[in-house]
């Protein structure tokens, strides 16, 4: 009889293959975890620039994702509905400034917003100004982060059964209610997924938001461009602002990783509690 070895033995050769990776992309955040002491990291959390970048990024990233919820929402569903040569070229335009280098995004901003512009006069009519604003940072923040929210968002509706929809609309559901009480709440989880990589890629945002809105501390100073600046005075300010940033990446990991089974279990619990209570017992 030909004895069978377990799966995960044969893939030891694959992961020793694998390893050398592994290593690389784990050991750059040892290193700057243990860069610093207790006491000089908190003497990089009581510079100057700290405060200011970080209240700066986190006002304008929860505006600029508050923008993309609303206005790439709609978006998602139409892509997610929509199909015909049209979608592939919505799907091209949305995803372009995934593909994009920031620095491009940058310019781009620049030569739609600027003075000289394609909407420039027009802002300048109205005594406007964009570029080097904070509102600029948030528009950056908004082109190259929303298409992180869109695609997951589309994905999540995509999932959609269009029975349910059916359903809901025989039952007396407008369109709009049909979306709000059946699609929505079923892919919430895609949802919340897409809108954390949207939120921590507007946060991790630098080059656009460089060329578009400058380096003004308190003004456009975003955390990116605190590290930036502060490298070249103060490495102790540049690891605290780093650390905080790699803090919020991993508590968003967590959360993209255990949020949809969570969600997952609670739907069940409510599903099994309302049988429950139409049966007056559980079979």
């Amino acid at each position: 009889m030909v004895e069978r070895s377990h799966p995960s033995r044969r893939l030891w050769p694959v992961f020793l293959c694998a390893l050398p990776m592994l290593v690389l992309l784990v050991i750059p955040l040892i290193a700057i975890a243990t860069a610093s002491s207790p006491g000089e990291l908190l003497e990089g959390v009581s510079h100057p620039l700290f405060a200011p970048a970080l209240w700066l990024s986190a006002r304008t990233t929860l505006f600029s994702l508050a923008v993309v919820l609303v206005l790439g929402t709609p978006l998602a569903w139409w892509l997610a509905r929509s199909s015909g040569g049209r979608l592939r070229w919505v799907e091209l335009m949305v995803d372009l400034p995934i593909v994009l280098p920031p620095a491009v995004v940058g310019i781009a901003l620049l030569q739609t917003f600027g003075r000289s512009g394609l909407l420039g006069s027009t802002l300048e009519a109205f005594d406007f100004q964009i570029p080097f604003t904070t509102l600029a940072v948030v528009l950056a923040q908004v082109v190259v982060s929303a298409p992180f929210y869109i695609q997951s968002a589309a994905a999540a509706f995509r999932r959609v059964d269009d029975d349910l929809l059916i359903v809901a609309r025989t039952l007396g559901q407008s369109p709009a209610g049909a979306f709000f009480r059946v699609a929505l709440p079923l892919a919430l989880p895609g949802l919340i997924g897409g809108a954390a990589l949207c939120w921590a890629r507007a946060l991790g945002e630098f080059g656009a938001t460089l060329l578009f809105a400058g380096n003004l501390p308190g003004t456009t100073q975003t955390m990116p461009l605190a590290i930036y600046m502060a490298l070249e005075s103060d490495v102790r300010t540049a690891l605290a602002l780093s650390l905080v940033l790699a803090a919020v990446a991993v508590l968003l990991l967590f959360a993209l990783r255990f949020a949809p089974s969570w969600w997952s279990r609670r739907r069940i619990s409510v599903i099994s509690g309302a049988g429950e209570g139409r049966n007056g017992a559980p079979r």
